[in-house]
């Protein structure tokens, strides 16, 4: 059985083929929680859960990260904020400070990109890194990961676990297996004798109800599955989730780690503290929404041609629906018009509503243009960027959106 003994620290092999890939998978451990304790050492050995309000026990949302001690309670990602204060009452409950997240995590990613060009961020807080042209520079890849995890340690004074590996599925698993601060080396020739011992629920795509297939099968590992016939794991899988699930047991996937993909869609939602059926203040909610989608646009230098709304109408089906246009997107006053089309065309208007969002993307960047004047769209925009980044969110608002009073859950 492979055990933190065996594998901290300790590369399973050696690169012996030159053409081989060399993908790191960096992954911030707990990172809001994280960010909050650091912050506060007052708090560092208690259970944190950053997240929805939990009032009491009756908040609605859901928990957006939580700290290693919370999670000895049951507490995880994305439960429901009740729930979560069900199980550990007595934890500190935070609310997300996203803006410093996205901060740091800014910075972070710049140490990432001091190693390869060839930085695929997934999100807020982890990256595939595809290293193998650089180890004349660096080293070899387990020497890079442990630059990087002290480098981001001196820098920022948090932990970050690292996956090394021939390709991304393996580097994702690896940086998993230890948490937290972790440093796991999978090399070229060892997939089989790293996978084998791991259960099936390691597997990207089995989820419960495949594990239980499985486990009717006498399929129990990844190694199981390797072994057994292909034919067979068909006849109770279909045929493109058994080869799937092959592929990986034997340590196969050939993406490529691709540069700039975090560019997707940049997004906001936020969830009612009470079911509405007043559809003015969901205008209301949308338009600041939008707002802050416009104004992360704008940071990062970005345009969009697509908008998307998601409706959640209660109490659990969800709506989306999306336009593509040809003009470029980058401020509330272009943004904020089609979503607001996009609402009313998919509101039942018969039923409360629970949770709006909004989201751009078709994103592509966008160069500034210095010789507008005062008043344009885009120069207000600028201004308003300014003393929100100088005095806070808050600071200047549309007055429609004084009286606004949703409860913001996610980012």
């Amino acid at each position: 059985m492979i055990t933190r003994s065996t594998l901290e620290g300790v590369r399973l092999g050696v690169n012996a083929e030159r053409d081989v890939r060399t993908i790191l998978h960096a992954d911030m451990d707990a990172f809001f929680a994280a960010v909050e304790a650091r912050d506060d050492p007052a708090i560092a050995d208690r259970p944190v859960v950053v997240g929805a309000d939990p009032r009491g026990g009756r908040g609605r949302g859901v928990v957006a990260a939580c700290n290693y001690e919370a999670r000895k309670s049951g507490i995880h990602s994305a439960m429901p904020i009740s729930e979560a204060y069900r199980r550990c009452p007595d934890a500190v409950y935070l609310r997300p400070r996203m803006r410093l997240y996205a901060e740091i995590s800014e910075r972070i990613m710049a140490i990432l990109e001091g190693y390869t060009e060839l930085v695929e961020k997934l999100s807020i807080d982890e990256a595939f890194l595809d290293v193998t042209g650089s180890a004349q520079l660096f080293g070899d890849g387990e020497s890079i990961a442990r630059q990087i995890k002290e480098q981001v340690w001196k820098q920022e004074r948090l932990t970050v676990s690292v996956g090394v590996a021939p390709n991304k599925f393996l580097a994702k698993l690896a940086s998993d297996l230890e948490k937290p601060d972790g440093l796991v080396v999978v090399a070229p020739g060892r997939e089989r004798e790293f996978l084998d011992p791991l259960p099936v629920e390691r597997l990207w795509g089995v989820g419960p109800k495949t594990a239980g297939q499985l486990h009717g099968l006498g399929i129990h590992t990844i190694g199981d599955i390797a072994e057994f016939p292909l034919d067979r794991l068909e006849r109770h899988l279909g045929h493109g989730h058994a080869e799937h699930l092959k592929k990986l047991a034997v340590g196969e996937d050939d993406r490529p780690v691709e540069a700039g993909h975090e560019r997707k869609q940049i997004s906001r939602e936020t969830t009612f503290l009470t079911d509405t059926e007043d559809r003015d203040y969901v205008g209301r909610t949308l338009l600041a929404l939008t707002e802050e989608v416009a104004a992360r646009l704008r940071r990062r230098g970005l345009a969009a041609r697509t908008v998307t709304i998601k409706l959640r109408l209660a109490p659990f089906d969800t709506l989306t629906r999306r336009k593509t246009v040809e003009a470029d997107l980058t401020t509330t006053e272009a943004i904020y018009p089609v979503a607001l089309k996009l609402l009313e065309a998919a509101d039942p208007r018969d039923r409360p509503i629970r949770l709006i969002g909004v989201g751009v993307a078709n994103l592509h960047e966008h160069a500034s243009e210095s010789q507008l004047g005062l008043f344009d769209d885009n120069r207000v925009a600028d201004v308003m960027d300014e003393i929100s980044d100088k005095y806070g969110h808050s600071a200047l608002r549309r007055a429609r959106l004084l009286d606004e009073d949703a409860d913001d859950e996610s980012d």
